[in-house]
């Protein structure tokens, strides 16, 4: 990609659109867990040459079928590539991939970008982009929603914040694996997004447990409660969860209650911050923490 240089400007403001943006020609892909792995596999099946990285060497065995380059640290990655798309766990492991020794600051070269997928603190990607920018590079939050289905079909929510020139050019990356993606804002904005969605999830979860509970107590049968639900109004994501879960949340708090559990505790945090009171939402989702033993 061109190369650029850095003004005082772009230093001070991270949602600065910095001269030099080229068009996406060559992708790079850390984190190719159950929702990465899809979104990697779409990019490489829309036709863009490829790079990934992954710490357990079983993460890229499933990818020897395709033309994808590995390479052996994020840096070595994105020396190869103009945008880098980050899909880990937890705010450290974001840290870790984009900042550290052999991270992909060290490797990608001015104008580059990097698109940070995964669900972390708003302030961290505000952070890092402004690093970022020290160095002539793009950071944009881009988190989604919709699972490892729904990066396979192409369907992901893609809720992203960052200057417009930088969610231009990865736009048709993400429209590789998402429909909608959603510019919200500045950095930071697709963060927030995705923490409140995770949130009236989170709280959906409780309302829809004690209603089915309530609706066996008052002798309704516990089989078809939830189809005449889910066909009337009161039909949401979360009670079609709880009913594919066999109509409790233990599944469900043992496949994603910590990660749940964290992002109502960000939630909380952002309210805070503000000095808005958080309402209902919260309350209800710290009740859904409570009936899988958790608290925020």
């Amino acid at each position: 990609m061109a190369q650029t240089s850095s003004v005082e400007g772009d230093l001070m403001n991270p949602d600065t659109d910095t001269p030099g943006i080229g068009p996406v020609r060559r992708v790079g892909f850390i984190g190719l867990g159950s929702q990465g792995g899809p979104m990697a596999r779409r990019i490489i099946e829309a036709g863009y040459p490829t790079t990934l990285w992954a710490r357990r060497s079983a993460s890229l065995a499933a990818f020897g079928d395709t033309a994808a380059q590995i390479a052996t640290t994020p840096a070595e990655l994105a020396a190869a590539s103009d945008l880098v798309c980050l899909c880990v766990v937890a705010d450290a492991d974001v840290e870790e991939v984009i900042g550290g020794d052999h991270g992909v600051l060290a490797g990608l070269a001015a104008g580059g970008l990097i698109a940070v997928h995964s669900t972390v603190h708003p302030d961290t990607c505000r952070r890092l982009a402004a690093r970022a920018g020290a160095q002539g590079v793009q950071l944009v939050d881009a988190p989604v929603s919709g699972g490892g289905m729904g990066a396979a079909e192409g369907r992901l929510l893609v809720m992203v914040g960052g200057p417009p020139a930088a969610v231009q050019a990865c736009r048709p990356v993400f429209a590789s694996y998402g429909d909608p993606v959603i510019h919200l804002g500045p950095v930071g904005a697709g963060q927030v997004a995705k923490l409140l969605n995770n949130l009236l999830f989170t709280a959906h979860l409780a309302t829809a447990a004690s209603t089915l509970a309530l609706g066996q107590a008052l002798g309704v049968d516990p089989r078809l409660l939830p189809e005449v639900l889910e066909h009337g109004t009161a039909s949401s994501f979360a009670l079609g969860r709880i009913n594919a879960a066999g109509g409790t949340l233990d599944r469900i708090a043992a496949h994603a209650g910590s990660l749940l559990q964290k992002d109502v505790r960000l939630a909380s945090e952002l309210a805070t911050a503000v000095g808005t009171p958080a309402g209902a939402v919260l309350t209800a989702a710290d009740a859904t923490l409570a009936l899988m033993d958790l608290s925020r």
